[in-house]
C-alpha cells in the first residue's frame, strides 16, 4: 500500500486563502453585537443622570455595559434592540425607561440612537431643554417624555419627525407657541401638551386627519379655535384664556370627551354636541355662555353620562328635555342664571336612581319642590341652596340657605327674564 502524503506547506495556505474568501462571498449568520456607536449612546444618557437617583430596583440599574445590551441575558431593562439581518449589528429600537424618579438630562447623544421608535422618559426628574438631536431621530413613532421638568420651547424640528405616531410633553414647562407646522405631522394620533406654559394662539390642525386625542388644557393659549380635524375622539383645551363661540366643535362628530372649562367662551352651547353620537363627558364650566340647546332624544341612544355647565351665565328654565338622555347621570348646573320651578320629572330621574347628582344651587330657581325631592335618601349628591325655593330643612339636597323670594324676582326683573 503507498503511504498517504502530507500537504506542503505551500498547499495549507492555499486552503487557508480559500477559506478566507468564500467566508467573505459566505458570511456567517452568527449575531454580530450591538452597534459601537449605540453603546456609547446609551453610556452617555446614563452618565447624565444622578447616580444617587438610580436605585437598586430601577431600570437602569441593569444596564451593565461589561455585557452587550442588546444580547445580555436580562441586563438593560427598557431598552430594545432589533434584530440583526447576516453579518449586520444589532440597533437600539426602543428606549421606554421606567418611573423611578431619575434626576438629570437628557444627553444629546440619544441623537446617535439613529434607529430609535421609541423614546419614553415619563414620571422622572430630567431637567433642561428637550435636545436638538432628538429631532434626527427620523424613524420614531412615539415621543413621550411626560411629568419631568423638561424647559424650553417646542421647536419647529420637531416637524421632521414625520412617523411620529404620539407626542406626550405633558407636566413639563415648556413654554413659547405650537409650532404652526406641526399639522405636517400627518401620522399623528395623540397629541398631548397639556399642564406646561404653552402661550398664543392654536395652528390649524385639521391637516392630522388621523389625531384622535388633542389634548392642550392648562396652559396660557389664547384666541378662537382653529380648524380641528373631525377624527377626534378627545378634546381638553380646559383652562386657557381661549375665547368666542364653540360652533368649529360641531363637525366633531366622533367626539367622546369634550373639556373646555375655565375659558372664555360665550354664545350658545349647541345641540349638536349634546347629541354627538358617542359623546359621553361634557365640561363646558366656567366660561360666559348664555344658553344651551337640550333637545328631545326620546327614540335616539345617547350616551351622555356627565353634563358640567356650572359657572356660566345660561337663562331662562331648566331644560325640560335633560331627562330624555336615557344614559345621563350626573348634572352640574350651579351657579348660572336659571330661574322658574324645577322640573317634576327631575325628582323622578333622581328617586328612580336614573341620576347619581344634581346640582342647582345658586341659580334664580322659585316655587316648591316636586314631591320627589321629598322622598330622596341621603345617599343622593347634589344641592338646591341659594335659590329661592321653599326648600324643607329635613330634605338632604335642600342643605344651604335660600335667598330671599324677592332676590330672584328683582333679579329677573332687571334682566327681563321674569
Amino acid at each position: 500500500m503507498a503511504a498517504k502524503t502530507q500537504p506542503s506547506s505551500s498547499s495549507l495556505l492555499l486552503m487557508s486563502l480559500l477559506l478566507l474568501l468564500v467566508s467573505l462571498i459566505f458570511p456567517s449568520s452568527v449575531l454580530s453585537a450591538t452597534l459601537r456607536s449605540d453603546i456609547q449612546a446609551l453610556e452617555s444618557i446614563i452618565r447624565s443622570i444622578d447616580p444617587s437617583s438610580i436605585s437598586p430596583s430601577s431600570y437602569l440599574s441593569t444596564w451593565d455595559f461589561s455585557e452587550d445590551p442588546c444580547e445580555g441575558s436580562g441586563t438593560f431593562l427598557g431598552v430594545m434592540c432589533s434584530f440583526p439581518l447576516e453579518n449586520t449589528t444589532s440597533r437600539v429600537t426602543e428606549i421606554d425607561l421606567d418611573d423611578d424618579g431619575y434626576d438629570g438630562f437628557l444627553s444629546d447623544e440619544v441623537g446617535n440612537l439613529t434607529e430609535l421608535t421609541v423614546l419614553s422618559l415619563n414620571k422622572n426628574r430630567f431637567r433642561g431643554p428637550i435636545p436638538e438631536t432628538v429631532f434626527q431621530l427620523k424613524k420614531l413613532t412615539k415621543l413621550s417624555l411626560s411629568e419631568n421638568f423638561f424647559t424650553g420651547d417646542i421647536t419647529p424640528g420637531i416637524t421632521w419627525l414625520k412617523e411620529l405616531k404620539t407626542i406626550d410633553l405633558s407636566k413639563n414647562s415648556i413654554a413659547g407657541e405650537i409650532p404652526p407646522r406641526i399639522s405636517s405631522l400627518r401620522s399623528l394620533t395623540h397629541l398631548i401638551l397639556s399642564n406646561n406654559h404653552l402661550d398664543g394662539r392654536i395652528p390649524p390642525l385639521n391637516g392630522l386627519w388621523k389625531l384622535q386625542a388633542l389634548e392642550l388644557g392648562n396652559n396660557h393659549l389664547s384666541g378662537t379655535l382653529p380648524k380641528l380635524p373631525p377624527s377626534l375622539r378627545t378634546l381638553s383645551l380646559c383652562y386657557n384664556s381661549l375665547a368666542g363661540r364653540i360652533s368649529p366643535l360641531h363637525r366633531l362628530k366622533h367626539l367622546v370627551s369634550l373639556d373646555v372649562s375655565q375659558n372664555r367662551f360665550s354664545g350658545t352651547i349647541g345641540h349638536q354636541i349634546l347629541t354627538f353620537p358617542e359623546i359621553s363627558h361634557i365640561n363646558v364650566s366656567f366660561n360666559q355662555f348664555i344658553s344651551i340647546e337640550v333637545v328631545q332624544v326620546t327614540g335616539i341612544e345617547s350616551r351622555l353620562r356627565i353634563l358640567d355647565a356650572e359657572g356660566n351665565q345660561l337663562q331662562g328654565h331648566l331644560p325640560l328635555n335633560l331627562p330624555t338622555y336615557g344614559n345621563l347621570k350626573d348634572i352640574n348646573l350651579r351657579s348660572n342664571k336659571f330661574s322658574g320651578d324645577i322640573p317634576r320629572i327631575y325628582g323622578k330621574r333622581l328617586e328612580n336612581n336614573s341620576w347619581r347628582s344634581l346640582y342647582l344651587e345658586n341659580n334664580y330657581l322659585t316655587g316648591l319642590l316636586p314631591e320627589e325631592f321629598l322622598r330622596l335618601s341621603k345617599q343622593v349628591r347634589g344641592s338646591l341652596s341659594n335659590n329661592c325655593l321653599h326648600c324643607p330643612k329635613n330634605v338632604p339636597i335642600c342643605k344651604g340657605v335660600q335667598k330671599a323670594k324677592s332676590h330672584c324676582t328683582n333679579a329677573m326683573r332687571e334682566k327681563g327674564l321674569e
